[in-house]
């Protein structure tokens, strides 16, 4: 088992926030509340930040190697340090993008032309993201690897703009969730084994068959809940965000009204999805293998048990080979269920 090591900063949030912003129905936020957020930065910036997210996972690797306090200003300070050129390869560091892309960009920023297959391969790379790849789109990318330090400069600009119209004011109001969220997993850390525990905060993933290192950095995450980011870090370290927000807190500040009772009760209205925790309840099966049951196309099934899993309704195991199984938490559909009770006055 590998050791436990506890990091903290809400410069990963920044990062998060972002992630989620961009793709709020995967995180069960309001779309219209994200784009509006968005809208206070300018165009400009906005398609940005847009096609940084295309281009780039989620920095573990560059957050994790900051100095203490990992805090947004820190991050900035450094990113200002950084050559513009070299800003887009720092943040591209890890696992998470293959070492082909790592090499196409490399290569579009000494001016050489990309070739064939190297297109075919950034198609792929974004179409396993979820992310466009028309022609607009990878003509862009294109410019981006040819003139990093025009990309290095606008990147920092843009982040530094979101942080000013949105996250300062977030920093300091996730900052309490954080330390509580990190001490309350450090709690049962001491009552639970680590299989035990990483199920708990991950709400249902089974993580260790992908930790290869010796060493796991656990780190609280207000806006990642309920889904996590994982990455190897080094050679001996892998990094796994976790979700310390409650199920009934809302992001928006102003919204504050429960909203976990709700979105399950949501879920549960389609007969897909109950007939998916049917199969489920009887074996764990990877969305191949439910798609062939259901006759549907697997995109359609990864959208249903992306939905579940919002809910905290499946179990999910990260196998070696990177495939996913998924299988029914028994446990969690009794609690909705004594909850949905106990909201309407018969379970006390």
């Amino acid at each position: 088992m590998p050791e436990l090591i506890w990091d903290m900063g809400t410069v990963y949030d920044l990062f998060a926030s972002l992630v989620v912003l961009h793709h709020p129905a995967n995180f069960g936020l309001r779309p219209a509340w994200a784009a509006g957020v968005r809208s206070r930065l300018p165009a400009a910036q906005r398609e940005t930040l847009e096609l940084a997210l295309s281009l780039l996972p989620i920095p573990l690797q560059w957050m994790q190697a900051l100095p203490a306090p990992r805090d947004v200003s820190t991050a900035l300070e450094v990113l200002e340090k950084t050559p513009p050129a070299q800003r887009l390869m720092d943040l591209a560091a890890g696992d998470d993008m293959p070492a082909e892309i790592r090499a196409l960009l490399r290569k579009l920023s000494l001016a050489e032309k990309p070739v064939l297959q190297e297109m075919d391969d950034l198609r792929a790379y974004l179409q396993r993201r979820g992310k466009s790849f028309d022609p607009d789109t990878l003509k862009k990318i294109i410019d981006i690897g040819a003139h990093p330090a025009e990309f290095g400069e606008a990147f920092l600009m843009a982040l530094k703009a979101y942080y000013q119209v949105f996250f300062r004011e977030e920093e300091a109001r996730l900052q309490p969730h954080l330390t509580a969220g990190i001490e309350k997993a450090k709690k049962l850390a001491a009552e639970l084994p680590l299989p035990a525990l990483l199920e708990h905060l991950t709400g249902g993933v089974e993580v260790l068959p992908r930790v290869k290192t010796p060493k796991l950095v656990l780190v609280p995450s207000y806006w990642g809940a309920p889904l996590i980011f994982l990455g190897k870090v080094s050679a001996e370290r892998t990094l796994l965000m976790f979700g310390c927000r409650s199920e009934d807190e809302s992001r928006i500040p102003a919204d504050q009204a429960p909203k976990a009772l709700v979105r399950s009760l949501k879920a549960l209205a389609d007969p897909t999805r109950l007939h998916i925790l049917h199969d489920l309840g009887e074996e764990s099966l990877t969305p191949t293998e439910l798609a062939r049951r259901l006759r549907l196309r697997a995109p359609t099934v990864v959208h249903h048990l992306n939905l579940l899993r919002l809910c905290g309704l499946v179990h999910i195991t990260l196998e070696a080979d990177g495939e996913k199984r998924y299988s029914l938490r028994a446990g969690a559909l009794q609690a909705l269920l004594q909850d949905t009770q106990r909201y309407l006055g018969i379970l006390n």
